[in-house]
This record gives C-alpha cells, sequence and structure tokens, in this order.
C-alpha cells in the first residue's frame, strides 16, 4: 500500500498557543524575556534573577533573591538512587543524553504530585518548584556523571558556590573559578534560558498538554534539543570556531566556502 501524504496547509496560521514567557524578533533581531529587552538584562542581572523572572513571573527584590539562592543551595543534592544510575552510562555518551536519563529517574524517585481532580488542575506552584529543583541540581547530574565515568570519582555535589555559574565550574573543575569565568557562564545561561516556541519548547507543551507530569515533559524537551538542528547547532558552531587560530584565518576561510 503506498503512502498517503499528509498536508498541513490547513493548520497554516492556526496559533499553537500564547506566552508572556518570552518573545523572539517583535520587532527586529530582539529577544526579549517578560517585556525584558535580553540585553537590558544581560548587562544588569544575575542568571537567578533571570530564572526567577521567568519561572515565577517577577524580577525578585532584593529579599526573594536572597531567599531564592537559598533555595536553589540546598536543591543542588543528588539522592543516592540516582548517583548510582549515572554512574552505569558510559564516558563516551553524550551530555544531553545524561540529563536526559537523570531527569527521567529523578522523576521516578521525586514524582510529581498530580492533583487527583483533573490533569494540571491547581498544578502551577508545584510545577514551579520541580522547575527550581531541576535548574539546581542539572549542573549535579552532569558534572557527577563526567567525573565518574572519566576517572570513578564519586564528587560531592553540594558546594558552597554563590551563584549556580560558579557551582557549575566548581563542580567541573574542582577548583574556584576566576569572576571572569562565572560571569562569561552567567551571561551565557542567561542568553540561552528562553527561546519562545523552539521545538523543544514546543515538544514539552504537546507532553504537558496530555496531562503528562513535568518530568516527562521536560524530558521529552531535552530529546528535541538534542538534535543536530537544534541545540546541537551550538556545538557545530563551536567546533567550526575551534578551527581558527585568528579572526583572520576564519574570515578568510569562511568567505573561500
Amino acid at each position: 500500500m503506498n503512502p498517503i501524504p499528509k498536508k498541513s496547509v490547513a493548520l497554516s496560521g492556526v496559533l499553537a498557543g500564547q506566552t508572556a514567557v518570552c518573545t523572539v524578533g517583535h520587532s527586529g533581531n530582539d529577544l526579549h524575556y517578560r517585556g525584558y529587552d535580553i540585553t537590558e538584562l544581560a548587562n544588569t542581572v544575575t542568571f537567578e534573577e533571570v530564572a526567577y523572572l521567568l519561572i515565577h513571573e517577577h524580577l525578585p527584590s532584593d529579599a526573594e533573591l536572597a531567599e531564592y539562592h537559598r533555595r536553589l543551595h540546598l536543591l543542588r543534592g543528588l539522592p543516592a538512587p540516582l548517583r548510582a544510575v549515572l554512574e552505569q552510562i558510559p564516558a563516551d555518551a553524550h551530555p544531553m543524553d545524561v540529563l536526559r536519563t537523570g531527569c527521567s529517574m529523578l522523576g521516578t524517585l521525586e514524582p510529581e504530585n498530580l492533583p487527583a481532580s483533573g490533569p494540571n488542575a491547581n498544578s502551577v506552584p508545584g510545577a514551579r518548584g520541580l522547575g527550581d529543583r531541576l535548574l539546581a541540581c542539572f549542573p549535579s547530574m552532569l558534572l557527577y556523571w563526567y567525573h565518574y565515568s572519566n576517572g570513578k570519582r564519586r564528587i560531592e555535589v553540594e558546594t558552597a558556590a554563590p551563584s549556580l555559574a560558579a557551582h557549575f565550574l566548581e563542580l567541573l573543575h574542582q577548583r574556584l573559578p576566576s569572576e571572569a569565568q562565572v560571569h562569561a557562564l552567567d551571561q551565557s545561561f542567561i542568553l540561552y534560558a528562553e527561546h519562545e516556541f523552539n521545538a523543544s519548547t514546543f515538544t514539552c507543551r504537546v507532553i504537558a498538554g496530555t496531562g503528562a507530569d513535568f518530568y516527562s515533559a521536560v524530558t521529552g524537551g531535552i530529546g528535541a534539543l538534542r538534535g543536530p538542528k537544534h541545540g546541537g547547532a551550538n556545538e557545530v558552531a563551536l567546533e567550526i570556531a575551534l578551527r581558527y587560530a585568528s579572526p583572520e584565518e576564519a574570515e578568510t576561510d569562511l568567505r573561500a566556502r
């Protein structure tokens, strides 16, 4: 039997959803998080403030930010069964596969308490709490696996680092990072935090729309981001940049191509 082509013309122009979280290209090549221009945010606030804005809907006051730092700090740890699973992942696994597996496993150990009255009913506060949990422990997952798979070292993942960027770098290098390193990674986190209706966001929305739990939605989003036409494009860009010893060499070669 010949396959029947499916056309999506009838869905052209149909709204996929509405969001106040992020807008891309609203007035050109711009990016806004809840109405704030990304340039303004990157120059004036930290990633924790941006995370609070995206998850909790407003920029935090000084008191709210201090409490948020405290909460994220307490959420960095990993349950022993999750560490055991991470130890089984080969050293040549892709880091995105590690996060996908870690997220799914954590969902079985710390399951979302879905309300009995129906999918997603009154679950927003709980979902925000899970967002904070994953935000805090993803660096711990990734770097625990990295050090164990590359040297059988079971590192401590609950550092006293003041920020997620500093926490990530301290776990990676097993020493205190420089201010410049922390600032660079913090700004990178800010710039990559949101990008409206991209493939991974849309995947998360589809899964959540079925009434599935938060971890399932995020695990699916990680799978979408894993693809070379989505998050993988950043890896290719870095590989290209590393080919060249100078801007002049890069320009010459790229123009020739």
